[in-house]
Order: structure tokens, then sequence, then C-alpha cells
């Protein structure tokens, strides 16, 4: 039982759970718009999110504490490396133009811990993290498939991409009601700027604007749609009991596991909607 404590541990820890929720999202645009993708694209786009997020969660401690440093972020130092070779490996069997592209939503990850301008990362500017992370993961999960797989970028794709931007400000919110004992008051996050229930509130607004987007479009997958709904639904009822001093696993393991089941339950209902 503790080995597999401690095997969970590191599953969420080293970031495996929202890379795989980062692939669910990719997913979801490959069913969406009927798409192929490359195994070499996903395995990129995984390992991608692995080396990004733990760069991002684990850079500063690693360099205050490189010599002290716990068997667990050991272990996290030397998978994330192996995770990076791979990246490198499915890099170099994808198209030049891919990587720029993906290097455009790349690069603010990377600014996202490193200094950019007097000192200050781009976590620390007030109040744009939670829109940083937005913006990367919609165009790693939409632009990025979209392009590779050569089709047009469309107003329907733009709208994909504005949504799912919307979906990951959403799934961010119980991540910043969990920080506000721990964030300093300098970071102006959503919650120390209109309170913990304002910033519930806003998260239901955005999953609603997600909703409205849908019937912009100009082609609609009813699938996709019922689907995007019972999501909705479950992540906005987890935005409601979301606090600030919540279980270990609540927000790491249970919300950014929504993509996951939402891609499930796409799946489920496309193939009931061909059967049909």
């Amino acid at each position: 039982m503790k080995l597999l404590r401690h095997l969970f541990a590191f599953y969420i820890n080293s970031s495996i759970h929202v890379a795989l929720a980062v692939v669910a999202l990719t997913f979801i645009t490959v069913l969406e718009y009927g798409i192929t993708i490359s195994t070499q694209l996903l395995m990129f786009i995984f390992f991608g999110a692995i080396t990004g997020y733990n760069f991002v969660k684990y850079a500063k401690i690693a360099g205050l504490h490189h010599r002290h440093l716990a068997h667990s972020l050991k272990a996290i130092q030397i998978f994330s490396a192996i995770c990076f070779l791979i990246l490198l490996f499915a890099a170099f069997h994808l198209p030049l133009k891919l990587l720029l592209i993906a290097g455009c939503f790349g690069v603010p990850t990377f600014f996202y811990a490193v200094p950019l301008i007097r000192h200050k990362n781009l976590r620390s500017l007030t109040g744009i993290k939670i829109f940083i992370v937005a913006f990367v993961w919609g165009g790693i999960t939409v632009i990025v498939p979209i392009t590779a797989a050569g089709a047009d970028i469309s107003g329907d794709v733009l709208l994909t991409f504005f949504q799912r931007m919307t979906i990951v400000v959403a799934l961010m919110i119980p991540f910043e009601i969990r920080d506000v004992p721990y964030d300093a008051l300098n970071l102006k996050t959503l919650p120390q700027q209109i309170g913990v229930w304002g910033t519930k509130m806003l998260g239901e607004g955005i999953l609603l604007i997600c909703l409205v987007f849908e019937f912009l479009k100009e082609n609609t997958d009813l699938a996709y749609l019922s689907s995007l709904f019972v999501f909705s639904v479950i992540l906005g009822g987890l935005l409601i009991i979301s606090k600030p001093y919540q279980s270990r696993y609540f927000a790491s393991f249970w919300i950014e596991g929504t993509p996951i089941l939402w891609w499930i339950l796409y799946v489920l209902l496309k193939n009931t909607q061909v059967l049909g």
C-alpha cells in the first residue's frame, strides 16, 4: 500500500497526470475536426507538457538546493531529463514550421519561470498567470494539431481555440483558490482581487461563455456539444466546492483529470452517434 501511495504521488508530482490531460484535450480537437496527427506529435505534446511543467515547478527549487535534493525530487529530475530527450527525438521528426508554431506557445512557458525583465518572470506579473497558461494550452491542443494536419485555421477553429482557453481558465481557478493562503499579496491573483466566492462565480460565467461559443460555430457536433455540456456541469460543480484548504489531491488529480473524463465521454457519445 505504501508503494502504491509513493507511485501515485510520483504520478502527480512528475506531471504525468497533467500531461495526459493535455493529450486528452488534443484528442478532443482531433475528434471534433476529424483530423489525423502523427504519433511523433502526440509524443511531442505529452513529453513537452511533462518537461515544461516540471521545469516551471522545480527549476527554482533545484537551483537553491541542488546538493540537498530529496530523493523524490531527484527522481523527478531524472525522469524529466529522460522526457526531454524523448521530446527532442519527437521534435526531430516534425516539420520546422510546426516546431516554430509550437515554439510560439512554448516561449511563455520558459519565461514563466525565467526572469524576462527587471529580474521578474511572467509568473510574478500582476494577474496574468492564469491567462498565460490558458493561452499555451489553447495553442498546443488546438492550433498545433490543426496545423499539423494541414487543415485551415477557420473561424470555427479560432472559436475552439478561445473556447479551450476559457476552459483552461476555469480549470485553473481551483488552483488559484487553493493557493490563497500561500500566494504573496503582490501577485494580485483573482481570489485576492475579487474574493473566493467572486472567483467561483467568474469561473461559472466563463464556462457559460464557453458553451455560448459553441453556438457561434458554423458546424456543431452534437456529441461534442453534449459532452462539453456535461463536462461544464461537472467542472462547475467542482468549482463551487473548491476552497483554500482542499484535500491534498482535489485540484492536482480530480480537477486536472476532468479533461480526460471529457475525452472519454466524447468518444462514447461519438461512437453512439455513429452506431445510431
